[in-house]
Parts: C-alpha cells; structure tokens; sequence
C-alpha cells in the first residue's frame, strides 16, 4: 500500500467522466487499498478513483462506521434534503453549503465484483452523492450556495495567538536578560 498524490481544484482530470470496471485486477485491488490509506492519512470521509489520478468508477467511504468500497456505483433512489457544509481532499482548506438528498440508495460492486447495495442518510448520504459526482467530473464547488469559505482560518488564528504568546514571553525574557546584564555590567 502507498499513499497517492491528492489531486487539486484545476487539474483536469478531475472535470473527466470515468471509465467502467469490467474486471478486477490487482492493479485495482492495489489502487482500492492505496486509496483508503491516503483517504485516512488525509483525515477524509471519502475518495473517488480520479482524485487519485485514475478515471475509474471506483469509490471508497467511511463515515465512522468502516470502509465502503464501491465499484461502478450509481444512485438508484434519492429523497429528502439536507443543506449543510461540505469540503473536499481537492479543495484543501475551502468548504460550502451544499444542498443534497438527505437519503440515497446507491447500488454496485463490491472489491470482488460482486452486487451490493449501499443506502445512506445524512453525513452517508452526502458523502455518497458527493463522491459519485467526481466519477463524472462534477466538483461540489459547482453545487455550492453562496461563496467558499476558509476552513483553516480558525487554526490560523489559533497560530497567530500562540505567536503573540510567543512573542510577548520572548520579549520579556530578552528584556529580564539585558537587565540581567546590566546589573552585571553596573557593579
């Protein structure tokens, strides 16, 4: 297993349609596991095949309940709605409110090729819709409500205090040690 570069907003392939799985390969094998550890190591929820720089339908999830594989997937049901923030490993550092199905049932293959059926609420279900929509090159900056907003911008400030912090502490101990010196210098 190796993790894979993360493809960003403005590389094209993540505008392409993907192409179907006919069979599983141990190229495919290996590129599913590889995709659930950079998906992991990049704190995601989610990761399509083309933000690894593969146009294959292939997607893998985990919302906490442990990982969905999915080959060749396609939304057969959706209702409800749901709006709510969303992010994505190719647009670090951004989110945007999204309007999404608030249930889905999704149908595909399995890592074996075999038939399976995936239904999802909430967080599952954005996420689903959410990941399905790169096989066909559809980024959810397309779907977003308003403007995209930091999401780091709260660890910056974090930053920028401690920095003060620092800064304020360094100050004072520079000034303790020319007085310090000075006291040595005076007697």
């Amino acid at each position: 297993m190796a993790l894979r570069q993360i493809r960003t907003l403005g590389d094209p392939i993540l505008e392409k349609s993907c192409r179907e799985v006919t069979e599983m390969t141990p190229r495919l094998e290996e590129l599913i596991q590889d995709m659930l550890e950079t998906m992991y190591d990049a704190e995601g929820v989610g990761l399509a095949a083309p933000q690894v720089g593969v146009r294959r339908r292939i997607v893998v999830i985990d919302v906490g309940e442990g990982p969905i594989i999915l080959v060749n997937p396609v939304i057969t049901e959706s209702d409800g709605e749901q709006t709510g923030a969303e992010g994505c490993l190719s647009v670090p550092g951004q989110a945007g409110t999204v309007t999404r199905p608030n249930h889905v049932v999704v149908k595909a293959l399995n890592e074996k090729m075999e038939e399976i059926e995936v239904e999802g609420t909430e967080l599952l279900a954005r996420a689903l819709c959410h990941e399905l929509d790169h096989l066909d090159g559809v980024m959810y900056v397309t779907k977003v409500e308003g403007e995209l907003y930091d999401t780091d911008s709260e660890e910056e400030e974090e930053t920028e205090e401690q920095g003060e912090e620092t800064s304020a502490e360094e100050t004072a101990a520079a000034q303790a040690g020319k007085e310090e010196r000075s006291d040595e210098n005076t007697k």
